[in-house]
């Protein structure tokens, strides 16, 4: 049997919409500009903050088996927007920057790969959309 995921969304304000999701409150809304509230983040930027959530968990998972000690990890992602309607992400690109002593890049390498071609679904999903490219940065 199929696991299922079931969100529901209440309307807030003008166009804004709460959610629960696990016990956690979450809002989306438009910008003032187009009637909005501005009482949360565009919904369309939560699919790239759910990318750098899901793959951040995957790698840093990995890096602890592999014993690896990082000091401090950020991810950025980058994405061009289509001019046209329906506006969508297009070319997708992300930032693993890495911070620590004497850190095996290899290992980084294969985490991050890891991530991306096998255990990261909102990676999976976004790539049957759009390409996404990645690089590694290693500040000591």
């Amino acid at each position: 049997m199929m696991a299922k995921t079931k969100v529901q969304g209440y309307l807030t304000g003008n166009m804004g919409f709460e959610m629960n999701l696990d016990g956690h409150t979450l809002i989306t809304d438009a910008s003032e500009e187009i009637g909005g509230n501005n009482l949360g983040p565009r919904p369309k930027q939560l699919l790239l903050a759910g990318l750098i959530g899901c793959t951040g968990i995957d790698v840093m998972s990995i890096l602890k088996k592999m014993k690896v000690d990082i000091e401090d990890c950020s991810i950025e992602v980058e994405a061009d927007n289509t001019q046209e309607h329906p506006k969508v992400y297009e070319n997708i690109h992300i930032t693993y920057r890495f911070k620590g002593k004497d850190l095996p890049l290899e290992k980084i390498q294969k985490a991050v790969d890891l991530s991306q071609d096998k255990y990261c679904g909102v990676s999976a999903m976004l790539k049957k959309a759009t390409p996404i490219t990645y690089e590694i940065v290693i500040d000591e």
